[in-house]
């Protein structure tokens, strides 16, 4: 465990001693902020035009907030996630062995299991406060309605899970190689490709039904809608179980090639 501490806090200090931390942090708060701004604007203009229809009816309409801004919010920051987390993960690896110090660690007493959990960790939290800091918007949105907390809270769960699930596969790309623009490149291409799949999940067959369980973004919508359902935990957990695994195997394979 101290040897995975180690790990976590030398790669946690590498990313907020470089620009990385902050402009993934103010790219993903800057986009997402341009997406509330819009939610919120067409929310403003809903709610007026219940109020004055109220007034002509003579009756209240009740405008929800939690279905109109923030379930569309988490789902467009589910995208962003995907764009951002593989230029936060691009380095877990392959800037180890762009510098060299990968032989330094693969030949210290660190196991693989205590170097993958100790880089996965740093990037996890990188990717955690990126999230926490984008809770402003809920936080705004206090001024103009009454979210409820409880489905908000369930929503961002979603985004942390999902945000491990992709960061497990950015780490195992960044082991395959030192170039860290391919690592990035790649881990975007991975995930592109278990987002769109869920394109295909349209109709009663079974590989309709394979397809919208493969697409990591279809396990976000209960999530956004306040329902947590134990086959989206145990999804993100094999996905997540599964990348570190392969990542294992991967740095196996580099230590015996030498």
């Amino acid at each position: 465990m101290r040897k995975t501490w180690e790990i976590f806090k030398r790669d946690l200090k590498s990313y907020y001693s470089s620009p990385i931390a902050y402009v993934v942090i103010a790219l993903f708060i800057a986009v997402s902020g341009v997406f509330f701004y819009a939610l919120l604007t067409r929310f403003l203009n809903i709610q007026m035009q219940a109020m004055y229809q109220a007034q002509q009816m003579g009756r209240s309409i009740t405008v929800n907030v939690n279905q109109m801004m923030i379930r569309p919010l988490l789902a467009n920051m589910s995208i962003i996630a995907l764009f951002m987390i593989p230029m936060i993960t691009m380095r877990s690896f392959s800037e180890d062995k762009r510098s060299g110090t990968i032989e330094l660690l693969l030949t210290s007493p660190i196991s693989n299991t205590q170097m993958i959990l100790g880089k996965f960790g740093a990037a996890f939290v990188l990717y955690a406060s990126m999230v926490v800091v984008a809770f402003i918007y809920p936080v705004v949105l206090m001024f103009y309605g009454n979210p409820e907390i409880a489905p908000t809270l369930m929503g961002y769960l979603g985004l942390l899970l999902m945000g491990a699930a992709t960061v497990s596969v950015g780490v195992l790309i960044s082991s395959f190689t030192e170039n860290q623009i391919i690592a990035a490149i790649g881990t975007f291409a991975v995930m592109m490709l278990f987002w769109t799949i869920g394109w295909l999940g349209t109709g009663n067959s079974f590989f309709a039904d394979l397809a919208s369980y493969l697409s990591i973004i279809e396990h976000m919508g209960d999530f956004t809608k306040g329902v947590f359902d134990t086959k989206h935990l145990v999804y993100y957990a094999s996905f997540l179980f599964v990348a570190l695994f392969l990542t294992y195997q991967s740095i196996e394979s580099t230590k015996w090639r030498g």
